[in-house]
């Protein structure tokens, strides 16, 4: 893998498999790819350039499934894989829900590849960038809206709890004596934002200093953006909101 990471964008094409959609090799040899439609996706649409796209992969190690679909590997911070979420995206950028998302974990323990009882433990969504970064870090939901992100607010190490329910005071363990903020979903009742606001102040009691939560979605997301839940990239490119 640092192999792979070492190499000039000149070298690119060659290196990310974007022809790999007929790969046979096992899921979990298939580390890096631009050819989901998701990476395609993301610059059809507007949200990076190529270039931008290309850094991003590199960066959070987007891999592809043999059907399209992409793959957030989690890392640790201590560059240990956790698991991968396959997901699967629209030309226009948005979640195929036709297309359940699953877990490579799961697929390996349906191959026999794991024991039917192997426990996985999730992580953030990035936490390996924290190795080499000294940056502020930025929480989000979704593993796009990180990616995303990446490329806008590059100055901030921008990770993803993979969910709205899924952070807690132990996945943000990492994070301890690192500058957070964190960027919930916004909604029509502000429960999210709430329930964010609650775990950044029980971390901030465990780390000793504090975990700050922003409020910019609740201060100028709309009526309708809150009734949508758009996130923080939404609110940046109006054009992706799902109405």
């Amino acid at each position: 893998m640092c192999e792979i990471l070492q190499h000039t964008f000149k070298a690119l094409h060659q290196q990310l498999g974007h022809n790999t959609l007929c790969d046979t090799r096992p899921i979990w040899q298939r580390r890096i790819s631009t050819a989901s439609a998701f990476c395609r996706a993301l610059v059809a649409n507007g949200y990076m350039t190529t270039e931008q796209m290309e850094q991003a992969t590199l960066l959070y190690r987007l891999g592809l499934s043999r059907k399209g679909g992409v793959i957030f590997w989690q890392y640790d911070e201590n560059d240990i894989m956790h698991d991968g979420k396959i997901m699967y995206y629209r030309p226009d950028c948005h979640r195929d829900h036709n297309r359940n998302p699953t877990w490579v974990s799961h697929l390996l323990r349906k191959g026999g590849y794991l024991p039917e009882d192997w426990k996985t433990e999730h992580c953030l969504f990035g936490l390996h960038l924290l190795q080499d970064s000294k940056k502020n870090v930025a929480v989000v939901e979704s593993e796009k809206t990180a990616v995303i992100m990446s490329a806008v607010k590059p100055d901030y190490t921008w990770l993803a709890t993979g969910g709205k329910t899924e952070l807690n005071v132990a996945k943000l363990k990492p994070l301890q004596g690192r500058r957070v903020i964190l960027f919930p979903d916004t909604d029509e009742t502000g429960k999210t934002y709430q329930d964010w606001y609650e775990i950044a102040q029980a971390a901030s009691d465990v780390f000793g200093h504090p975990v700050t939560v922003s409020s910019i979605l609740e201060q100028q997301a709309s009526p309708s953006q809150k009734a949508e839940k758009i996130d923080i990239a939404d609110l940046i490119f109006p054009f992706s909101e799902n109405y």
